[in-house]
């Protein structure tokens, strides 16, 4: 099994409880809008592997080093990350075509700030959406995503409350 940190919406802010919760994941990933550059390297530096997609705040600083779109495979599980992508029966325009072409298993988006885990069964996939890590926006309840990828399945999902948001 490997274990994976997942966040979004930091919008340059990381405090210890995000580096305590992640601290026995595998590899930590991040849904856009890091806000600059150190927390890319931040977070790089609390696991094994680190995969990022840059968001609509980021400049290029974080452009240059982040793909817009991630799509990957682990442990069997099809993996398609970008920030902006809708959720199940909303998607965004853009992305339709990616995930009927790719046919992720797994689709993680970021943006809305709203920790959302739906199942798609018409296009065969879970949603992961960790809602928003940072101080910055109009969420209550800053939250990250914990879980597994082992055998093609997400195992031992959780869903991590990080404090207010004016924390």
């Amino acid at each position: 099994m490997t274990r994976i940190g997942l966040l979004s919406d930091t919008h340059s802010y990381l405090d210890e409880r995000i580096a305590h919760h992640l601290l026995d994941c595998d590899e930590i990933w991040h849904a856009g809008d890091f806000g600059d550059a150190r927390v890319v390297d931040e977070l790089q530096g609390l696991a094994p592997r680190f995969r990022g997609v840059y968001g609509n705040i980021d400049g290029t600083n974080v452009r240059q080093t982040q793909p817009l779109v991630q799509n990957f495979e682990l442990e069997g599980l099809r993996v398609l990350m970008t920030h902006i992508g809708g959720y199940p029966g909303h998607y965004a325009p853009a992305v339709r075509p990616l995930l009927a072409e790719t046919r992720p298993g797994l689709f993680i988006t970021g943006h809305s700030h709203i920790l959302r885990v739906m199942p798609d069964k018409k296009l065969g996939l879970l949603h992961l959406n960790p809602g928003a890590a940072g101080r910055h926006g109009f969420h209550q309840v800053r939250t990250l995503l914990r879980f597994g990828i082992e055998a093609g399945k997400v195992v031992e999902l959780q869903a991590v409350e990080l404090g207010k948001r004016a924390n």
